[in-house]
């Protein structure tokens, strides 16, 4: 994690860092590891309404911080904003990992803003970011790609993001979990079934087994060869944003899709959809 902090200059030593933690292995462990290395680092869940399956992340997301005394900020969507990840996707007409995807995003944004911070830290890793990636290059989605990439700068209405784990597996930031003694969720989303990832994930999995390190040399090829011809589509994107006449989040259009997901899903709550 250091050696890619230090390498893409995701971090400095006075910045506040929110880390958005679900209760899986990937987030614990990223920020267990920069409280380690001395950052001031909080962390953030965001609660999705997703069921039995909501309540048990945040358990462990919870434990993790009263054992180890870390500030955990808690946002409940459906108490807050009205409406769960299973019904919001179908009313506004979305799979459930773009409805999650998209509030994620927007309220990881929103809450490093509110509350001041610098950066916003992920936990995804190497088998993440080359499934994500293998899914873009397939479809050759150049918007995307452009936005792949381990350090997105802060910019106008916009945090730093970063992916310190970028560089470690799955089983990695598992087996650190194991050692240090941090609990996590093993269950994956009962919404996530069916996503295409998880399907890119076997295809590399098997690649991985037969050719040992295609992953990282797909993913570190790409970022050290590739990335730049699509990078400055990310600016030229920015360039078109404004502030969204409900929320000032930015957005391209008069009203953000995070609020039009909100305006959905409280019209088919009050259809009965």
């Amino acid at each position: 994690m250091r050696r890619a902090i230090d390498h893409f200059s995701m971090l400095r030593r006075d910045d506040r860092v929110l880390v958005a933690v679900s209760g899986g292995k990937d987030s614990l462990m990223a920020w267990d590891v920069l409280r380690s290395l001395g950052y001031d680092a909080d962390g953030l869940y965001v609660g999705l309404g997703i069921g039995d399956y909501s309540a048990e992340s945040l358990r462990y997301a919870r434990g993790f911080a009263q054992e180890r005394g870390g500030h955990l900020i808690e946002i409940d969507v459906p108490a807050a904003y009205g409406y769960d990840i299973p019904s919001g996707s179908r009313a506004a007409g979305r799979v459930p990992c773009s409805a999650c995807g998209l509030s994620k995003r927007h309220l990881f944004n929103q809450a490093a803003r509110d509350g001041g911070y610098d950066v916003v830290v992920t936990g995804h890793n190497l088998d993440d970011e080359a499934a994500v990636l293998l899914g873009n290059v397939t479809r050759w989605n150049e918007s995307y790609l452009a936005r792949q990439y381990p350090v997105l700068p802060a910019s106008e209405g916009f945090v730093r993001k970063v992916k310190p784990l970028v560089r470690l597996s799955e089983r990695e930031t598992a087996a650190y979990c194991v050692i240090q003694g941090i609990d996590y969720i093993v269950d994956e989303c009962p919404m996530a079934d069916g996503n295409r990832h998880l399907g890119y994930k076997e295809v590399l999995n098997d690649l991985e087994d037969r050719s040992p390190g295609s992953k990282a040399a797909f993913v570190f090829g790409f970022l050290d060869r590739v990335h730049a011809r699509f990078a400055a589509d990310v600016e030229d994107e920015r360039a078109t944003l404004a502030a969204c006449e409900q929320c000032g989040a930015p957005t391209p259009l008069e009203v953000c899709a995070f609020c039009r997901l909100r305006e959905r899903a409280a019209a088919g709550a009050r259809s009965g959809t």
